[in-house]
């Protein structure tokens, strides 16, 4: 472990991911923490069990650089489990980053395919309890189901939460590893800081409009597995809704095809069909 990015989602976080990666890194970000040690993180963040930094240790040791939930609340854990380890904290206006986390939600709440994966398949649901968890943990509070969203509407808590972390930060990172950043900094802070080359490119500005989630879909292998997962569900409840529905029309407990037949005919019949 070499980098570890302290900041809230929606600090910039996306775009660190693709500039630590063009600098080298082997980066994981939210879904890969899910993803590769999602069992580890439920043991962690569960009130029965918690965790220690020897967990940290086997987690991250082939990784060099973690960002976004969960890793920012436990970046202290981390780098005493990793102690060479650069902290990094992205920093944003309150009411900026509010505005955006909203923003992000908003295009989650809209995705139906994103809310019915988290309850039609297993690994879905897993992820519901991880990030929920991970709500929790950050806010005191979290969702109810995969279709509330209304946490986000406690400004008031969000935004001190937000606050409390990075006073939090700044307060107790060694200042000789703490890198305060904004991504509109660009590469030469950050480079200077890691030590590394600045790249001839622009520096990367991702997830701008909070729609990251249709990237998650497309492209990460767990949304690709709970997406087949969802499917199979879908496919034997339609399965076993057919063999119900033709049994009980064999048995005459409930003539329903005759029912949807004759009505049909009816249609066809007023329509001249």
């Amino acid at each position: 472990m070499k980098v570890i990015v302290a900041g809230y989602a929606k600090t910039g976080t996306k775009s660190m991911v693709v500039a630590l990666s063009e600098l080298g890194y082997n980066v994981y970000d939210f879904l890969d923490h899910f993803w590769y040690h999602g069992d580890k993180w439920a043991k962690i963040l569960s009130p029965g069990s918690g965790g220690d930094i020897e967990d940290f240790k086997e987690m991250y040791e082939s990784v060099d650089a973690v960002t976004d939930s969960p890793c920012y609340l436990f970046w202290e854990e981390i780098l005493q489990a990793f102690p060479d380890a650069k902290v990094i904290l992205t920093t944003r206006n309150e009411d900026s980053w509010y505005k955006s986390y909203c923003g992000q939600y908003k295009f989650i709440n809209e995705s139906l395919t994103y809310k019915l994966m988290q309850i039609l398949s297993p690994t879905g649901w897993k992820f519901f309890n991880h990030d929920n968890s991970i709500h929790t943990h950050r806010y005191g509070f979290g969702m109810r189901h995969a279709f509330d969203f209304s946490f986000v509407q406690n400004e008031m808590v969000l935004k001190k939460a937000f606050k409390q972390h990075m006073q939090y930060c700044l307060q107790n990172c060694p200042p000789d590893k703490l890198l305060v950043y904004n991504v509109r900094q660009g590469w030469e802070p950050l480079c200077e800081f890691l030590g590394k080359e600045i790249p001839d490119k622009p520096f990367p500005h991702e997830n701008v409009s909070g729609n990251i989630i249709d990237n998650f879909l497309a492209k990460h292998p767990a949304a690709l597995r709970m997406q087949r997962e969802m499917k199979v569900t879908i496919a034997l409840l339609f399965l076993a809704l057919l063999l119900g529905s033709y049994r009980m029309h064999k048995t005459h407990q409930w003539p329903v095809l005759d029912t949807l037949c004759s009505l049909w005919k009816s249609v066809g019949e007023y329509f001249c069909i």
